[in-house]
């Protein structure tokens, strides 16, 4: 009986009582993306097509391939955003962003060096025209180049201001077998250059594989640049977790149910 007067039916509701404050006051420690957000972040390619992507020391070709590493990405993101940048001496858009991933796969599978405009090197140009479509689309992404090398005059044409995070898929072999009789002449994968070329763009490197780790490592880049995106995004909202205090708040509603509880008010 002691312990009762001690905390008794009036302490119980006054607990209770806070406990339900707190929990309509919406306590939170942590963010939660838009619910009319994407959930997939979208991606542009940028692929080089320029006579070296012919080189044949990649089966079938260093820009086939290219297109395989495509398919294989949009495999592993269904129903995400892509867009297809073609670019050598300049850059152009070849499709628009769209969620139909067979029309990408059928539209780079047409890219060739006779189509492009000049020879040279825009990777600049293309990373340029592809922020442009990720913010006209207003969406999240990332940006995948597929290239074999990038010139390091491209290093200083570059800008960063507003840029979508860049991933770098190098496709080009270390030859260390002779390239084959009917195959275009192309320099082996110069490792050093491409790391000066990923600290210029502040971009993530990858090295084409034979099988798909280095696809699930491209997707890995792109999910976290996206969370990453997510978390600085200035419009997300704070989860409300106070439905966590129900449970308790009912179980302390609970000895209501014993008999003699009673709470005086004079």
């Amino acid at each position: 009986m002691q312990s009762e007067r001690k905390f008794g039916p009036a302490h119980w509701l006054a607990v209770a009582w806070c406990l339900s404050v707190l929990a309509l006051a919406g306590p939170t420690w942590r963010r939660e993306p838009s619910p009319f957000a994407n959930d997939e972040a979208a991606v542009v390619f940028a692929v080089e097509i320029s006579p070296t992507m012919l080189a044949e020391d990649i089966q079938p070709s260093r820009l086939a391939r290219s297109v395989h590493k495509i398919r294989d990405l949009l495999e592993l993101r269904p129903g995400a955003d892509s867009a297809l940048v073609a670019y050598a001496g300049s850059a152009h858009l070849v499709m628009p962003m769209t969620s139909d991933a067979a029309i990408i796969e059928t539209v780079a599978a047409e890219l060739n060096p006779s189509i492009m405009p000049k020879e040279g090197d825009s990777a600049a140009e293309a990373i340029a025209l592809e922020n442009e479509q990720l913010e006209s689309a207003g969406c999240p992404g990332s940006i995948v180049l597929i290239t074999d090398g990038i010139d390091t005059a491209q290093h200083d044409v570059h800008t960063r201001t507003g840029a979508a995070p860049v991933h770098i898929l190098a496709v080009a072999g270390d030859q260390t077998k002779p390239l084959p009789l009917d195959s275009p002449p192309a320099p082996a994968i110069d490792r050093d250059a491409l790391r000066k070329s990923t600290a210029a763009f502040a971009a993530t490197l990858t090295i084409v594989s034979p099988d798909d780790r280095d696809v699930r490592k491209l997707s890995r880049n792109i999910t976290t640049s996206f969370v990453a995106a997510q978390q600085n995004d200035g419009d997300q909202r704070w989860m409300d977790m106070g439905y966590w205090l129900t449970p308790l708040i009912c179980l302390i509603t609970l000895v209501w149910f014993r008999p003699g509880w009673v709470v005086r008010w004079d």
